[in-house]
């Protein structure tokens, strides 16, 4: 079997992310990749890393890429560019897995709210599929278009969802307290971002209402079954890879195993691993690889619930859950080319 895929947007993190763990899938050929700035440059010049796996792979315009004859198109772009064109490709057979914001709110008045334009096709924003595989893994089997989560809203949503499924917290008093690596900014000469501004330094960002906000809203709404209210605040850390997000939220039901909850709730998922009571796990336990990890507590003399969550942003953050969701619509086992361990130091 062989899957032809196209990358459009291939020259920022999670392009190259997508790369290199697809080159180690055994079913997948990159077939094009997209670039307006760079086309006519070879992959493997600009990523020496990917050199004697891409060396004939170049960047193409994307009028001129033939994504049309791909099977899947992983958009790894800006928001607004998939739905733009995923009218056209969709119409072509083309089944679409977008590591941007256009397939993730499902209300498209939030949608522009949130990012400042309306969105192109509210039809297909309608049949698309939120892509966390441990919620919606049969939907997205059959979706022709898939949103995929972003990265705080990952750790964030895995992390809580035992707890609302059960009705064990309060869902008006959640707190998701998040830290982020830089490559989470992406790849661009930002001042925030340069070595010096965030290298020896820790801050908060987007204090007034991240974009992530109202995806994780959603989500969690979704999982409690009623509006959820949500204090998030992400923050900025000296790494280059790697989310930590704590979260805290209210017992109702302070009888509750914890412990017993989760690890019921997330057995035989292959990419999310509930440690051992009493645990604390930390991002480079999950650097390079597609697993989640999570440590739930109950903090001495308390009823509140402490969720420890880690993830790599760039693999199950975005590019590995985007290929996890392709390997469940190719109807193949969503472990395929992701089973690579993390990598220490």
């Amino acid at each position: 079997m062989r899957i032809d895929v196209g990358i459009v947007g291939g020259t920022g993190y999670t392009g190259v992310e997508l790369l290199r763990l697809l080159a180690q899938h055994p079913h997948a050929r990159v077939r094009s990749i997209t670039s307006r700035k760079d086309a006519g440059t070879r992959v493997s010049d600009m990523f020496p890393s990917l050199r004697r796996r891409y060396d004939d792979l170049v960047f193409a315009e994307p009028d001129k890429a033939g994504l049309a004859d791909c099977a899947f198109v992983f958009f790894a772009t800006p928001h607004g560019v998939a739905m733009a064109q995923a009218r056209e490709l969709v119409g072509a057979g083309v089944r679409i897995i977008d590591l941007a914001a256009d397939f993730r709110l499902k209300d498209p008045a939030l949608f522009e709210r949130w990012y400042k334009m309306p969105h192109a096709c509210p039809d297909l924003l309608a049949e698309s599929v939120y892509g966390l595989p441990e919620v919606n893994r049969e939907a997205i089997r059959k979706a022709r278009i898939v949103g995929n989560p972003g990265c705080y809203p990952t750790a964030v949503q895995l992390g809580f969802l035992p707890l609302l499924e059960a009705g064990a917290v309060d869902v008006k008093h959640l707190v998701a307290d998040c830290k982020s690596g830089v490559s989470g900014a992406g790849r661009k000469a930002e001042l925030n971002i340069l070595f010096a501004e965030a290298s020896d330094n820790f801050a908060a960002y987007g204090v007034k209402g991240h974009r992530h906000h109202p995806e994780i809203a959603q989500g969690l709404s979704t999982a409690a079954k009623s509006p959820v209210s949500l204090v998030f605040t992400p923050h900025l850390t000296p790494a280059i890879r790697g989310i930590f997000a704590t979260l805290y939220a209210p017992l109702v039901k302070p009888e509750l195993d914890l412990q017993a909850l989760y690890e019921k709730r997330y057995a035989g998922e292959p990419f999310v691993d509930v440690m051992p009571a009493g645990s604390a796990p930390d991002t480079r336990s999950v650097r390079a690889s597609n697993v989640l990890r999570l440590a739930v507590h109950r903090p001495a003399g308390s009823d509140m619930a402490m969720v420890l969550a880690v993830e790599d942003n760039l693999v199950k953050g975005a590019a590995g859950q985007a290929i996890q969701n392709m390997n469940l619509m190719a109807g193949l086992p969503e472990t395929t080319g992701l089973e690579a361990l993390p990598v220490l130091p």
